[in-house]
């Protein structure tokens, strides 16, 4: 018996790793491409053979010396997703708490308009949003394309269902010891909820930063081009900058895997406890 656990086990590691190989397949054959130059991409496009002959950091030279435009993109990127990341945390959670922990009018009415928009498919959204921030003049600006994103409806839903499980106890204990509601969610809540910041630091980040469609109709100028619109205008009809495009691809990564090795503590923990509560 002890002989067969054994090799099921081996055979699941073999199975897991063959899958996970499967899985990371595309990021092996970019980076692999992001050291070819363009023409053998346009002769032989994306794939694993290593030609070391070939092979050169000229991609990445030209990003660091010469591609200024894509370091614009870079902070241009940095920046939104920072600054979605703090304010969708600090009012989504908010939001969720006090429809999870506060009885009021209306609540179930306003839980049943939040499920509602979070089926609605934002391309359905996009062209009332995009009126709003005309009628306001934020169009080509940092707050027009953050704005939209500050009270996310999946975000609020996260942490609404998260709320519901934390201890009401120590709210009332809270407020026999005078602290306002204020100081119980943010001295007493808030630490009880880091599992689920940390989840949806990772999934509001990773949203705002490959986000495309949004960014691009709300932006003009080329100054203001987030990567993944930066990225596109290398992609015309007269010249396509394939080499660069996939080393500056892989630059983009870099900034996600860095949120997620610092959040990866508390994800799977917030996730679990943020989907079967409530």
């Amino acid at each position: 018996m002890a002989k067969r656990n054994k090799l099921l086990k081996i055979i699941i590691n073999v199975f897991l790793l063959l899958v996970v190989l499967i899985s990371l397949f595309p990021l092996i054959s970019l980076i692999i491409s992001s050291f070819r130059p363009a023409s053998e991409l346009l002769r032989n496009g994306i794939t694993l053979s290593i030609d070391f002959e070939s092979f050169s950091l000229n991609n990445y030279r030209y990003i660091f010396t010469e591609g200024g435009q894509y370091w614009t993109w870079y902070l241009n990127s940095l920046i939104v997703t920072a600054l979605t990341i703090v304010l969708s945390l600090f009012f989504s959670s908010m939001v969720g708490y006090a429809m999870a922990v506060y009885d009021f009018k209306l609540r179930n009415f306003l839980f049943l308009i939040l499920v509602f928009i979070i089926m609605v498919p934002f391309e359905i959204l996009m062209l009332p949003l995009y009126q709003l921030m005309t009628n306001l003049g934020l169009i080509d600006t940092y707050t027009g394309i953050i704005l939209p994103s500050i009270v996310a409806a999946n975000a609020v839903f996260f942490f609404r269902q998260y709320a519901l499980g934390l201890p009401t106890e120590l709210m009332d204990a809270a407020r026999i010891d005078g602290s306002t509601e204020y100081g119980i969610f943010f001295k007493i809540m808030m630490p009880l909820m880091a599992p689920s910041f940390a989840a949806m630091a990772i999934l509001q980040g990773l949203f705002s930063w490959n986000n495309f469609v949004w960014p691009l109709l709300v932006v003009r100028s080329s100054d203001m081009f987030t990567l993944p619109v930066g990225l596109q205008t290398l992609l015309t009809p007269y010249e396509n900058n394939y080499d660069v495009l996939i080393s500056g691809s892989i630059m983009t990564i870099l900034p996600i895997v860095i949120l997620f090795l610092a959040f990866q503590k508390f994800f799977v923990a917030g996730l679990t406890s943020g989907g079967v509560k409530g």
